[in-house]
């Protein structure tokens, strides 16, 4: 009966001894295991499983990232161009700063399988967005693919590209004859108004 109350009394802890806080990171202790807050919050993020491994995952954004520079718009699943669009907008920050930058130019080299690929990020990318802080790609959801997978797909690209519009470009009537002849309409009945308040 001893040794069970001692195991009771070993097993619960106080709140201050259970959770401490080092160095600004939050340690839980929970009996032997002890786990820092960065390991046990989550913040909603779901880690994604892409390839192999990790290496396998980064040889894979790379590539998908290399396709993007050299056609600007490419087709992909919809969970591979969410990942690859972060890295996407940070290369062409990194560029931003010009190809004589230390640091720009080592990203631009790792994560550019194709070295010939270089100068058109600092050349051609880097420039259409100068005047840009962000947003410089586009994800737009495509039908699901037809093979057994039927995984969900989506079309990434850089904005500014030379290729047709995503999404249609909205048009103004404003020229219709109906459009013409309500606003006439409009016009008509606001004199109207303003004369029978004069009176």
């Amino acid at each position: 009966m001893e040794k069970t109350e001692e195991k009771a009394v070993t097993v619960k802890q106080t709140q201050a001894e259970r959770y401490q806080v080092s160095d600004g990171v939050l340690h839980c202790t929970f009996g032997d295991m002890r786990l820092s807050a960065r390991a046990l919050i989550s913040h909603g993020r779901v880690a994604r499983r892409m390839g192999l491994g990790p290496e396998s995952r980064i040889n894979m954004l790379r590539n998908i990232l290399t396709g993007l520079v050299r056609h600007e718009r490419i087709e992909t699943t919809r969970a591979r161009a969410d990942e690859v669009r972060f890295y996407a907008e940070k290369l062409i920050d990194y560029a931003k700063k010009g190809d004589t930058n230390k640091k720009s130019m080592e990203m631009a080299d790792f994560w550019l399988t194709e070295k010939d690929l270089i100068p058109k990020l600092f050349k051609v990318l880097a420039p259409r967005f100068e005047n840009q802080s962000g947003g410089y790609t586009l994800m737009a959801r495509i039908p699901n693919r037809e093979n057994l997978d039927r995984a969900a797909m989506a079309v990434l690209e850089y904005k500014g590209n030379p290729f047709p519009p995503l999404f249609p470009v909205k048009q103004t009537h404003e020229l219709n004859l109906v459009n013409q002849l309500l606003k006439g309409y409009r016009q008509e009945k606001a004199k109207l108004t303003i004369e029978n308040r004069a009176l």
